[in-house]
């Protein structure tokens, strides 16, 4: 089942631990969620909606269900989904995925991964593995525009998610709003 508006409606810090285990579809590849970053707006200081709405961060503030994605170290791209209020600024970004169907386009698409728990254990594996780019900005995940979408396969998420600082960022990384699968092998970096 393709997860909807409402689900993704709700508070970001809400949504985040509770996209641990459903499964993303991109690319002609799916993957189950193992670990997010959950990033507010206006009053969190490590989202890219800090400061309020620039042309690059319009689709962070809505509506939601639609993907966020964004260049970074001028070289990667990274993949969140818009959540909360329309016009309300926040995003989980999907931070590892456990590889189920279209392991050899992975390969393909990343091959100087060594291993199959190599290829998207990182926002900019991921996103690589699944074909995502900036051409999937504003994507909506709720219709399946793109050929994207979240869906609940029926395995629900952890009932206690490892729970730590988020990683990367040099404001706000304290606030323990990065969760995973625990024991997962595909995260980014082991709690």
């Amino acid at each position: 089942m393709r997860l909807g508006e409402g689900f993704f409606g709700r508070d970001v810090l809400v949504v985040a631990p509770e996209l641990l285990n459903k499964v993303l579809v991109a690319g002609g590849c799916r993957g189950r969620i193992v670990e997010v970053e959950a990033y507010g707006g206006a009053d969190d200081p490590a989202s890219h909606g800090y400061r309020g709405m620039t042309p690059r961060t319009e689709v962070m503030f809505g509506p939601p269900g639609k993907l966020y994605v964004y260049f970074t170290y001028g070289m990667h791209w990274c993949a969140n989904v818009v959540c909360g209020a329309d016009g309300e600024c926040a995003a989980v970004l999907l931070r590892a995925l456990t590889p189920l169907d279209g392991v050899e386009v992975m390969r393909e698409r990343r091959p100087k991964a060594r291993r199959d728990r190599d290829l998207c254990s990182g926002p900019a594996k991921l996103t690589a593995a699944l074909g995502i780019d900036g051409d999937h900005n504003g994507a909506d995940l709720v219709s399946a525009s793109h050929g994207i979408e979240i869906r609940d396969d029926g395995t629900p998420p952890p009932a206690a998610p490892t729970q730590t600082g988020r990683v990367g960022v040099t404001r706000a990384a304290d606030r323990p709003w990065r969760w995973n699968v625990p024991a997962s092998p595909d995260v980014s970096r082991p709690s």
